[in-house]
């Protein structure tokens, strides 16, 4: 009728500690705020050149400082943006996938209580919205 299992259990015989390693749920966090804000730092540093503006200049800055301190000191690399015709349809496209990655930011940072990346990605959020003219 029933006969026990003689071998042993696939999970029993597993290392007990793998040879991968794991990332905690804060490291992983900071790689994907990072991640996100290295985005937002491309999409600005594309609109500072197509349409040069101190307060981008100064965003720039920011989030490049605020990579650098999740990337553990390592400053993000930074494409060197074409300079295309000032074509609006392609700034407001822009604008809006700035705003789509303040937005994701915004999330990620909230959810990390991290207050500098935070306020930093919510006042992205708001000037990519006053450009798209979704501001109130």
């Amino acid at each position: 009728m029933y006969e026990p299992i003689r071998t042993k259990s696939v999970h029993s015989m597993a290392e007990p500690t793998p040879d991968f390693p794991h990332r905690s749920r804060e490291e992983e966090l900071d790689i994907r705020l990072a991640g996100h804000l290295t985005a937002l730092l491309t999409v600005t540093d594309e609109l500072r050149t197509l349409t040069p503006d101190p307060t981008l200049d100064d965003a720039a800055q920011r989030l490049a400082e605020q990579a650098t301190r999740l990337r553990d000191g390592h400053a993000p690399l930074r494409a060197a943006p074409t300079a295309a015709a000032m074509d609006p349809a392609h700034i407001a496209a822009l604008h809006q996938r700035a705003h789509t990655l303040a937005g994701w930011a915004l999330v990620v940072a909230t959810s990390r209580d991290d207050t500098a990346a935070t306020t930093l990605a919510a006042e992205r959020m708001r000037c990519h919205a006053t450009a798209l003219g979704l501001a109130a």
